[in-house]
C-alpha cells in the first residue's frame, strides 16, 4: 500500500512538472496549450476530492492513537491541502476564461500558477517527508487495508485516458523524470 501511496505521489509530481513546463511557456511570453492545461487541472482536481479526504481521515484517526506527537503535523498538512484546492479551483476559473477568449493579465495568471505550484510541490515534500515514514512506522496491515479500501482506484485509469487522449500529455509525462522536491 505504501507502494501504491508513493507511485501516486510521482504520478501527481509528474503532473506538476507538466504544469511546471506550460508555465515556463508562459514565462518565455508564450501561449502554451490551455486545452492540455485545464484536462491536467481538471485530474487534480478529482484527484484531490478522491484521494486527499480519505487519507486524512485514516491517518488522523491512526496517528492520534499511535503517534499523538505528531498530529501536529497532520494537522499543518491538511490545512496546507485544503488551502491548496481554493488556488486550483481559481486557475481552473481562469483557464475556462481564457478558452472562452476573454481577457485575462497573462502575468497575474503566471503568478498565481508558480505560486499553486510551489505550495503543491511543498505539501508533496511534507507527504514524502513527513507522513510516509509515520504511516510505514505506524500502521499495521489492517490500517493499511482500510487505507487501500478507501482510496479511489480510478487514478491510474483516468491518468491512462488523458495519455490516450492527449498524446503531448503522454509525451511530456514519459519524459518528466520525477522532480525532486
Amino acid at each position: 500500500m505504501l507502494n501504491q501511496l508513493r507511485l501516486d505521489h510521482a504520478n501527481m509530481a509528474r503532473m506538476l512538472h507538466v504544469l511546471q513546463l506550460k508555465h515556463k511557456t508562459l514565462a518565455k511570453g508564450e501561449r502554451p496549450d490551455f486545452q492540455l492545461m485545464r484536462e491536467v487541472v481538471d485530474y487534480i482536481l478529482s484527484y484531490m476530492d478522491g484521494f486527499a479526504t480519505p487519507l486524512e481521515r485514516i491517518c488522523v484517526e491512526r496517528l492520534k492513537t499511535q503517534a499523538p506527537e505528531h498530529l501536529p503535523l497532520m494537522e499543518q498538512m491538511a490545512s496546507d491541502y485544503r488551502e491548496l484546492k481554493p488556488r486550483l479551483m481559481r486557475l481552473s476559473q481562469d483557464i475556462d476564461m481564457i478558452l472562452m477568449d476573454n481577457i485575462l493579465p497573462m502575468d497575474r495568471f503566471a503568478d498565481d500558477l508558480k505560486a499553486y505550484l510551489e505550495a503543491h510541490r511543498g505539501y508533496l515534500r511534507h507527504e514524502r517527508e513527513g507522513l510516509f515514514p509515520l504511516i510505514d512506522k505506524h500502521f499495521n496491515e489492517e490500517d493499511m487495508e482500510e487505507l487501500r479500501q478507501a482510496l479511489p482506484e480510478g487514478a491510474e485509469k483516468e491518468l491512462e485516458r488523458l495519455q490516450m487522449a492527449y498524446p503531448e500529455l503522454y509525451a511530456e509525462l514519459c519524459g518528466a523524470e520525477v522532480p525532486v522536491l
